[in-house]
């Protein structure tokens, strides 16, 4: 049947021929009985996943070599869209003469690519990419089962971007590495947020527990608080600008102070900074349950003055306004 005769020729063009044939012929669609892993003497090993962005579900079935620990069939079944048979197919074949821990490093761009026409075009439009994230998962699902342990045992390290496999420390690494400023950048860089988007920032198909926007946020307040540091071990704090000087002690209050005081439900605000001599001066207002605490001008002010004495030297008190 030919792309356009089906739905709309424009909706269809962005498949590949690869994705439209293994979707209406797939190779390893089927199942495995244990009646025949008994008669081969192999393991069988029966995976369920679904993905809750669009209601899909996967079966696999693992046909397993105990003794190398090697799959030596793999079949699937499936209650989802097209694109979902077509990844499925493809990840049961990669699947296949492969050892349960080489299955594991089957990632789901690998699984699209596996599906490309050519190597420099997409074989499956970024908002249904989400459809082949469940190839990784229901892998990694069939080996924990295998191996006798939870899925988040096999997972080495946070992932943001399931649909192409991207480490929260990778993301990390490249923002500060090459000093990115936009998720464009770090899409640019690892792939992050190239397909479905749904880590590039809540409301996507699927809820993550990181966000490239929060996570560039975070990075860049480090990258920021880092340099403002080094500039301070660089430079007397006696020397430096007024506003240098208000970010740098700023930096020490949002580091080593108000966590301390937001335990208890209190907080503190920096109402200037001025000059005394050679003393410098920092007039603080206190917040919430500080307002209040008894102890907020004796062991709470020396608490903060150790701090900033500890950072930046003897030659600045603390005082509340």
């Amino acid at each position: 049947m030919a792309k356009k005769d089906l739905i709309s020729g424009k909706l269809w063009e962005t498949y590949s021929n690869n994705v439209i044939e293994r979707m209406n012929h797939p190779s390893y669609f089927g199942e495995i009985s244990q009646k025949e892993a008994e008669k081969k003497n192999r393991r069988l090993v029966v995976a369920d996943w679904g993905a809750e962005s669009c209601g899909d579900a996967v079966r696999l079935f693992w046909l397993v070599d105990t003794k190398e620990d090697r799959i030596i069939k793999a079949r699937f079944k499936t209650f989802g869209c097209g694109t979902a048979i077509a990844s499925s197919d493809v990840m049961a074949e990669l699947c296949t003469g492969k050892t349960v821990d080489e299955a594991l490093k089957i990632t789901n761009l690998d699984v699209e690519r596996a599906l490309r026409d050519r190597e420099d075009e997409a074989a499956i439009p970024p908002q249904k990419m989400h459809c082949s994230v469940m190839a990784y998962d229901v892998i990694k699902k069939a080996a924990s089962l295998y191996k006798g342990v939870e899925m988040e045992d096999l997972e080495e390290e946070e992932i943001v971007c399931e649909c192409a496999r991207v480490s929260l420390k990778t993301v990390k690494d490249v923002i500060k590495i090459n000093d990115l400023k936009t998720v464009e950048e770090i899409t640019r860089y690892t792939k992050a947020g190239a397909f479905c988007g749904s880590c590039i920032r809540p409301g996507g198909h699927e809820k993550r527990k990181y966000y490239l926007e929060d996570i560039l946020a975070e990075v860049r307040g480090e990258i920021d608080r880092e340099s403002i540091r080094e500039r301070a071990d660089a430079t007397d704090f006696k020397e430096m600008s007024p506003i240098a000087q208000y970010k740098a002690v700023e930096e020490i209050f949002e580091e080593k102070i108000k966590p301390i005081l937001h335990r208890d439900g209190g907080d503190v605000e920096i109402m200037d900074i001025i000059k005394e001599g050679e003393t410098s001066v920092v007039l603080i207002r206190y917040l919430g349950g500080c307002a209040t605490c008894a102890a907020a001008g004796t062991g709470t002010l020396s608490m903060i003055q150790h701090a900033l004495e500890e950072a930046i030297g003897r030659n600045i008190i603390v005082r509340m306004t």
